[in-house]
């Protein structure tokens, strides 16, 4: 029982280290600004059902899934660091004018599926982390409690994202607009770090 406890707390720390729900926070408040709470929510909700959805496939499947299409760690690390250097960028630039449409737009799956569940929720680093856990044991329990910890991380998120508005109306827009720069910038930096990693691995590879 100990061991499986030790198990779940490295599982939770590994993947709250990269989906930490207060650092997403700001993220969903610039990708969902000017619609209202109801449209917010149906976003919320598909995102993190979205995310739990293909981790969980990727822990049941990932190698198969890997193997059946030639796909590397190397270039899933690179591809999924450009999508989140894109994302980042994009918020340090403010670009909003496609959100702000959804009043009159629907736009909601757009926004769910990318880029909050993919790459901000289940991106390249939550599946390899997931994948990895995976590779290392070979217990049905330990493949378990890596699907049980992910949902409560998905939970957190969406608990977090429904939370966002009261949050920022007590901090303030310009706090918000603040820590969301800040985090566009921490969302690019991640996302070249992924890029030069999946460089390294490729010529670890090729060496």
């Amino acid at each position: 029982m100990n061991e499986v406890f030790t198990f779940a707390l490295s599982v939770f720390t590994g993947f709250f280290a990269i989906m930490n729900p207060i650092s997403n926070m700001p993220i969903f408040l610039s990708l969902t600004d000017g619609a209202d709470k109801e449209t917010k929510q149906r976003i919320n909700l598909k995102a993190v059902l979205i995310a739990f959805i293909i981790v969980t496939v990727f822990v049941l499947l990932g190698n198969y899934i890997f193997d059946l299409f030639g796909i590397t760690i190397p270039a899933f690390k690179i591809t999924g660091g450009i999508l989140i250097f894109f994302v980042g960028f994009q918020m340090l630039q403010s670009k909003k004018s496609n959100i702000k449409r959804l009043k009159t737009v629907n736009y909601d799956e757009n926004i769910a599926i990318s880029p909050l569940a993919i790459p901000i929720l289940a991106g390249p680093g939550t599946i390899v982390t997931a994948t990895n856990f995976v590779a290392n044991t070979t217990s049905y329990v330990n493949i378990a409690v890596i699907i049980v910890v992910f949902a409560l991380m998905c939970l957190l998120n969406y608990i977090a994202f429904s939370l966002s508005d009261v949050i920022a109306k007590k901090i303030g827009d310009n706090v918000i607009s603040v820590i969301g720069k800040l985090m566009g910038l921490i969302i690019a930096i991640i996302g070249t770090s992924m890029v030069i990693s999946g460089l390294k691995l490729s010529f670890n590879i090729l060496n």
